[in-house]
């Protein structure tokens, strides 16, 4: 017989690459309590893609513009991809009790107070016939908090039962950790990730990424130029803290007058540094770190961290974690946050004033 303190969600979101939609579903109290279902990707119609792509190229227009036509084009992909979820998992669409839609970011300036997620709920809940959950980080970012990142409570119920104090690292194109101690939570990001290394990959080779870390894995870092790259500012500032996707490009410039292999050496190299150095700005050293995140599958990445922080470090399918769809199980559980009042964000994970809840939502009748 099914708990009835557990609430079935499902979570969406289009990460920065804006591949496709993920979509998950959870069973959760909205505390410690967490079951997991299956997850999917469904990419975006190429032509939509497109106009996301030219949108976060024109900051101007992401912050300021009129972008009806586009986020209902956003909001019905969503809705689509969810139904197809629904189907494809035979999930009942009335034992759903909410939907979490994250949405997708285009515009993201936590120091001014603003943040664009295009999602209309009330539009997603009426083609869906149930209810919505969304806008998770506006209330954060206008009482003046990061807004990001917004997965740590999650982590946190995650790792209830495992030995701690545990470092979870997600290695998407910016890095970030949660620590967690019992009730202790403190996450910021790390620094760079994979964006620096998959944009320099994609001009030496016209690749898309370093698929297994091969490249870097090939070469030899510049060791004196990671020692200077790693006195950015950015580093000495105490957590929490984030960072936009391209904040590393300018200052890793140097890094263009290495070869192919030595430029992506250095550059893993880097990452892995800015990673080890979280240890700073937590209580105490973690007994394990555990990774998600795309970088999770960088060969290279994984054995610069094990030598590194001579501690175990592990994808998190170790523990038993999907790592492809964490974010998306995330806003799930988020939302079944939301409808019971509990915070989504605190001092420690966002840099809120207060423990903040957070979310709208849009009942589908």
């Amino acid at each position: 017989m099914s708990d009835p303190a557990l609430l079935t969600a499902i979570g969406a979101i289009s990460g920065t690459s804006m591949d496709g939609i993920d979509v998950s579903l959870v069973r959760t109290d909205g505390d410690a309590r967490v079951e997991t279902g299956p997850g999917q990707c469904y990419p975006y119609a190429p032509a939509l893609r497109d106009q996301l792509l030219a949108l976060i190229a024109d900051a101007p227009r992401a912050e300021h513009g009129a972008l009806d036509d586009l986020e209902a084009a956003v909001s019905d992909a969503h809705a689509d991809a969810i139904a197809q979820f629904m189907t494809e998992f035979s999930v009942d669409r009335a034992s759903v009790r909410v939907i979490g839609l994250h949405g997708q970011t285009v515009y993201h300036r936590p120091e001014k107070r603003f943040t664009r997620q295009l999602g209309v709920g009330a539009r997603v809940a009426r083609a869906l016939g149930v209810d919505v959950v969304n806008r998770f980080r506006h209330a954060d970012v206008a009482a003046g908090g990061e807004g990001a990142p917004f997965a740590p409570l999650y982590h946190r119920a995650l790792a209830s039962r495992l030995e701690q104090p545990v470092m979870v690292l997600n290695l998407g194109g910016v890095g970030n950790v949660t620590f967690i101690d019992g009730e202790t939570v403190i996450a910021f990001d790390t620094g760079p990730a994979s964006a620096l290394l998959d944009d320099f990959v994609l001009k030496r080779l016209g690749k898309p990424y370093d698929e297994g870390g091969r490249l870097a894995g090939s070469g030899q870092a510049d060791a004196a130029m990671v020692a200077s790259l790693m006195k950015h500012p950015y580093f000495d500032r105490p957590a929490p803290k984030s960072l936009d996707r391209n904040d590393f490009h300018a200052w890793a410039k140097a890094v263009e007058s290495l070869g192919d292999s030595e430029g992506a050496a250095t550059l893993a190299a880097f990452t892995v540094a800015s990673a080890a150095d979280a240890v700073r700005h937590v209580p105490r050293p973690p007994v394990r770190w555990l990774v998600t995140g795309g970088g999770r599958l960088n060969a290279t990445f994984m054995r610069l961290l094990h030598d590194a922080l001579g501690v175990p470090v592990e994808p998190v399918e170790a523990v038993g974690w999907n790592g492809d769809f964490i974010e998306a199980q995330c806003f799930g559980y988020l939302a079944v946050r939301s409808l019971r009042g509990l915070p989504l964000s605190l001092p420690t994970t966002t840099g809120v004033p207060a423990p903040m809840t957070g979310g709208e939502l849009w009942r589908a009748a």
